[in-house]
């Protein structure tokens, strides 16, 4: 009931705001549980893809939703709770993994759809990132639903990050046909038979958003792109603090040839 309602509330409006365009409805099955698996643009795409279908979807959202203090705070985490949203503490690597899992597959078993981003995380320049191969996979495999890939088109340019108001436009989505790993079933121990898995679905993500695969976890271009820019900070400030000591040596010269002068004239 809180889920229609939310729905309702939320979801009609954003399509009557934003007309998401949606191809491949038709790929998400009436009834029966199926994992969908969507590439990682924005923080709406947890908004976007609910309100186009017809069915409910859990998404793992992390901990933090749920518990940060204040007004929004306690909005977000109502509105999470609310759409059946499942809060996994992050801060521990391997247990929020285990977690997830546990609750992808209880999902699942309630013949349920079941939400993931395979990346584990937002893309920070809207690339498609290698994806991580425990939580999908793993899901996949020790439950035998189908995989179904979608792909978010331009999210990330409706609320860029330092943008307070969003951008009025029309978002995609993409959902292709589903995907089926029952014969892999049994072996979701198999780390070789997980990355398998995970890569052919990042393949069909990559057809469906027509984004540039890279080939490397999206935390750690994460990394790459910070350790960058505070380079690029310390270079900048290192350059602003050479030419200021070459100003004041500049200055520091003419002052001693006026002195030289003036004691030359004197003389």
């Amino acid at each position: 009931m809180i889920y229609e309602a939310l729905k309702f509330s939320i979801g009609g409006p954003l399509k009557l705001a934003f007309r998401p365009w949606v191809e491949g409805l038709e790929n998400v099955p009436a009834e029966g549980p199926a994992i969908l698996a969507s590439n990682h643009l924005s923080f709406s795409d947890s908004f976007f893809l609910p309100a186009v279908l017809d069915r409910k979807i859990t998404f793992i959202a992390k901990a933090e939703y749920f518990t940060t203090p204040g007004v929004k705070g306690r909005m977000t985490a109502a509105f999470f709770k609310g759409v059946g949203q499942l809060p996994v503490d992050r801060s521990g690597a391997r247990g929020a993994g285990e977690a997830a899992i546990k609750s992808g597959i209880e999902v699942i078993e309630r013949g349920e759809l079941f939400g993931i981003y395979p990346e584990g995380t937002r893309s920070p320049d809207g690339r498609l990132y290698r994806g991580k191969p425990g939580g999908l996979a793993r899901v996949a495999l020790a439950t035998g639903a189908p995989v179904i890939p979608v792909a978010m088109i331009d999210t990330e340019k409706i609320q860029p990050p330092g943008k307070v108001v969003p951008k009025l436009m029309r978002p995609g989505i993409r959902i292709g046909r589903p995907l089926d790993f029952t014969r892999y079933q049994g072996m979701e121990n198999d780390r070789f038979v997980l990355r398998a898995v995970t890569d052919e679905v990042m393949y069909e993500i990559m057809k469906l958003s027509g984004q540039e695969y890279v080939d490397i976890y999206a935390t750690a271009a994460k990394r790459q792109i910070a350790e960058a820019a505070k380079a690029e900070r310390e270079a900048a400030k290192a350059e602003a603090k050479a030419q200021a000591q070459a100003q004041a040596r500049a200055v520091a010269g003419a002052g001693g040839k006026d002195t030289a002068e003036q004691d030359k004239a004197g003389s």
